[in-house]
């Protein structure tokens, strides 16, 4: 075996592992964390800057990584068909390119990738100083591939994607929070605090305000005793006033302003004048979301709002309290009093209180059901029934089966719910 013959094979070897080097380091910055990265070049890790800086700038770096890989296989190819074909004459191409077909494929991407895949986080710190270095001396040629590139990109949607950008962005997040809450390494109770904060610029106020029909009021013209013989028996601090008729709350009166008001006047409750100490009430749109509406509630100092409608009627209450549960579950005091509107049966059904959300259900039972279409169980029922259903009748859908418990005139208050092991999505009833 001549000189020339070994330094080509030396060659031909070593341009397969610059081939591996370039689709390890391609696979292992893109598939590294950019979280990760972001933490330790914090903490003053000089290669996570490093790989901070080439994914910045993600075309310059790709372009470089393409090219380099391209060059270098092809050059190899080149140099294993000159060396066959002095070795085995014209048909030697056919042998030189079965062979580093082959190679290339197995010891030049495969591998490297599969390496790359598995310990991503690592090999990029280590090939982010090189690969800064290639960039760099690359520049002059991946700058005319990027202005091609932009040239076509002209022909595509740009900015007008940006707001699909964000969306992705959080359902990465939300992705990433689903499957560590799968694989057991984040907590179902801390994935859903994770998910409530995602889900606030998603939610609106209607979605979890406290309806109308189960709102606490006072007729401010009531006998002032009997008001505070009212709120003695309620579990709430602040109570809305309503004249004339329920809907026309007038006024918010807050326990604490009525004991004051109650000290100035020697403790003679006939003295009282509730109008002259009740807060203003606070009118909100149904339609505000409830990442707005905390911000609000943070700028205004404030701790409760009424929500209304279109037309100006008001269609329940929201506290800030009602807001940082859908973060981090249910909030409850000594003074307040515990309805088991979700209650589990020895049989594995569950009886579910009409009015209970559907989010809250499906955040208890780790369930899926549909929310997009109503925000509570009798919600959803009617909605997928067409009608008013009678106590008994059962009804199958969205692999969960719903029986009827009671029923309040036009409104279904109790429901036995089922989830079937196999989804059956014929609807019975």
């Amino acid at each position: 075996m001549t000189l020339e013959i070994v330094l080509t094979v030396v060659a031909i070897v070593a341009l397969i592992a610059l081939s591996a080097f370039f689709s390890g380091s391609e696979t292992a910055l893109t598939a590294a964390s950019r979280a990760r990265m972001h933490a330790l070049e914090q903490e003053g890790n000089a290669a996570a800057m490093s790989v901070n800086r080439l994914l910045v700038a993600p075309e310059k770096t790709i372009g470089a990584i393409l090219l380099g890989n391209t060059l270098v296989d092809v050059l190899a190819s080149a140099l294993a068909s000159g060396l066959a074909v002095q070795l085995a004459g014209d048909v030697g191409v056919l042998y030189a390119t079965i062979t580093m077909t082959v190679l290339i494929v197995i010891f030049g991407a495969v591998l490297p990738k599969t390496y790359a895949l598995a310990y991503s986080d690592r090999l990029a710190l280590f090939v982010s100083p090189f690969m800064r270095t290639v960039v760099t001396a690359l520049s002059p040629f991946t700058k005319s591939i990027e202005f091609l590139v932009r040239q076509f990109f002209k022909l595509t949607p740009g900015k007008e994607d940006d707001a699909a950008n964000i969306l992705a962005a959080h359902e990465e997040i939300r992705g990433t929070i689903d499957l560590q809450a799968k694989e057991g390494t984040v907590l179902r109770h801390d994935a859903n605090m994770l998910g409530g904060v995602l889900d606030l610029r998603d939610l609106q106020i209607a979605d979890i305000m406290i309806h109308r029909t189960k709102m606490e009021t006072l007729d401010v013209d009531s006998d002032p005793q009997d008001i505070i013989d009212e709120i003695l028996k309620s579990q709430f601090t602040r109570m809305p006033l309503w004249r004339d008729e329920p809907e026309n709350i007038v006024a918010v009166l807050h326990t604490k302003d009525l004991l004051t008001a109650l000290g100035r006047v020697g403790w003679d409750v006939a003295k009282l004048d509730i109008m002259s100490f009740a807060q203003p009430p606070w009118f909100v749109p149904d339609t505000t979301s409830l990442k707005t509406q905390l911000n609000q509630f943070l700028k205004k100092k404030a701790q409760m709002a009424l929500v209304v409608d279109e037309y100006g009627e008001v269609q329940g209450l929201i506290t800030l309290e009602d807001i940082l549960e859908e973060i981090v579950g249910q909030i409850a005091d000594e003074h307040d009093t515990h309805e088991m509107s979700i209650r589990l049966q020895a049989d594995g059904t569950v009886n579910v209180d009409g009015t209970v959300p559907i989010r809250d259900l499906n955040r208890q039972m780790d369930w899926n059901l549909p929310e997009e279409e109503a925000t509570t169980l009798a919600g959803l029922v009617i909605h997928e029934a067409q009608t008013i259903p009678e106590p008994g009748q059962v009804f199958i859908f969205h692999g969960y089966r719903f029986e009827i418990l009671r029923k309040t005139r036009n409104k279904i208050s109790a429901v036995r719910v089922k989830r079937l092991a196999a989804r059956d999505d014929d609807d019975s009833g």
